[in-house]
């Protein structure tokens, strides 16, 4: 058997946070169950963000009260999901995630964390000064700063801690990014946790809008060799070369891998007027590249390719509503 390698799907908050329409918050609870089932060891499942800036995740908190709920009727019975040691033992469960935007987004995490159900914290960055100020309203040290107050709590209410740094390859409006400036922001995010906990921070990094070639994920993995146990890649697969990169990353000790079911979300400023930019890494593709290249990853192909396929049908679903509404508020206009 092979060496196992870490798979984190990211669908229910990475892949419909940028969807024209809103899903029902039944159909993401679904997905979450469906996709819990696999034998993920984390699962993104939604963002404590303003509703005013991604209303596609306004209903963050009955999402969570939901997955609770589920979570807890596993746990009360067998489970006959595989239990991988770095996977929940109480009942086969994947570790479940959410975004936090600000303090204010943390202390909802927080909430619910103490209320029973254990929630690891995202945290949300870029290695693009451009990038960082038109997606998150901040400059990179804004945004750091902001997690100063969120890194030590978090630490202390025994919350893991994820920190995604965005156009680690490249920025659509600065063009390739030196892997030198991704490392750096990277130690910056370290150093908000007390030097005896930073390797409890998991260092996530984007190629945001899925340009990288092996070459460029072999440059920037060679900076940061010496956080191996601590890296995830999130690649998207916008021109079709990210398999080649997971090969590449697996080759230099990567271990930890994001992907999305039915490859949804992709970054909006990849997109042009006339064609939505592919989104990330298709959880199904990345799960066989990492089989092939003879890893294991505890995933069930079969209840992968069932969770795929419903999130193809709500994302489609909503993408009809929306269209059928906007042709609506054009018929009105005229």
């Amino acid at each position: 058997m092979g060496e196992r390698v870490r798979i984190t799907d990211v669908s229910p908050r990475d892949g419909l946070q940028n969807e024209p329409g809103v899903i029902p918050t039944v159909d993401k609870v679904r997905l979450i169950e469906l996709l819990s089932a696999v034998g993920f060891d984390e699962l993104e499942i939604t963002s404590f963000v303003s509703p005013k800036w991604v209303p596609q995740l306004a209903d963050a908190g009955e999402v969570v009260g939901a997955i609770a709920d589920f979570a807890e009727g596993v746990r009360s019975v067998t489970s006959v999901i595989p239990r991988p040691e770095t996977r929940d033992q109480a009942g086969g469960l994947p570790m479940y995630s959410a975004l936090v935007p600000n303090e204010k987004g943390f202390e909802r995490a927080l909430e619910a964390h103490e209320n029973g159900f254990p929630l690891k914290v995202a945290l949300f960055t870029a290695a693009s000064e451009t990038f960082s100020t038109k997606n998150t309203n901040a400059s990179i040290e804004h945004s750091i700063a902001r997690f100063a107050p969120i890194v030590p709590r978090a630490l202390d209410a025994e919350m893991p801690i994820r920190a995604y740094i965005s156009c680690a390859i490249a920025c659509p409006f600065e063009g390739a990014i030196d892997p030198g400036a991704v490392r750096a922001v990277a130690d910056r995010l370290l150093e908000l946790a007390p030097a005896g906990a930073r390797q409890s921070i998991d260092i996530d990094l984007g190629d945001t809008i899925g340009v990288a070639h092996p070459d460029d994920v072999a440059a920037l993995l060679a900076r940061f060799e010496d956080l191996l146990p601590q890296l995830t890649l999130h690649l998207h697969d916008t021109h079709g070369r990210a398999p080649a990169c997971v090969k590449t990353a697996l080759a230099m000790g990567v271990r930890s891998f994001d992907g999305s079911a039915a490859g949804l979300g992709g970054c909006p400023f990849a997109s042009t007027p006339d064609r939505r930019a592919p989104g990330n890494i298709a959880t199904e593709t990345l799960v066989r590249t990492i089989h092939d290249a003879g890893f294991t990853t505890g995933a069930d192909l079969e209840i992968l390719a069932e969770g795929a396929s419903f999130a193809r049908e709500i994302v489609e679903r909503a993408r009809a509503e929306a269209e059928t509404e906007s042709r609506a508020g054009e018929d009105d206009e005229r």
